[in-house]
């Protein structure tokens, strides 16, 4: 974000030296790392919490998707349809007399 060097650092340290003194440099170098550290955690929190919401509506759109689309509908539509299909073949199978009448058929085809 901001392209601080050594010399800028060097220039801001040297500043600071002067200007608060030795005494006390030590004391708020120490209360500006925490502020910074602070800042930094505030940062990655927010920038978290943002992540966190994207993947959360990308679900939902991708769950809105699939609801739409309703596979589970269609296999079960199929499995039913293969259920009456067997159903009919077995019945007719148990049956003589559509059995016979069928064969009769297909031998006058």
């Amino acid at each position: 974000m901001f392209d601080v060097g050594f010399w800028e650092l060097s220039l801001i340290a040297l500043v600071a030296l002067l200007v608060i003194g030795p005494e006390r440099l030590p004391k708020v170098a120490r209360t500006v790392g925490l502020w910074v550290g602070r800042g930094r955690r505030m940062l990655s929190s927010v920038k978290a919490d943002i992540e966190r919401e994207i993947k959360a509506e990308e679900l939902k759109s991708i769950l809105d998707k699939q609801a739409q689309s309703n596979p589970l509908e269609e296999i079960i539509d199929d499995a039913r349809g293969t259920m009456e299909d067997f159903k009919r073949n077995t019945e007719s199978s148990l049956d003589p007399g559509k059995s016979a009448s069928g064969q009769n058929q297909k031998t006058a085809d």
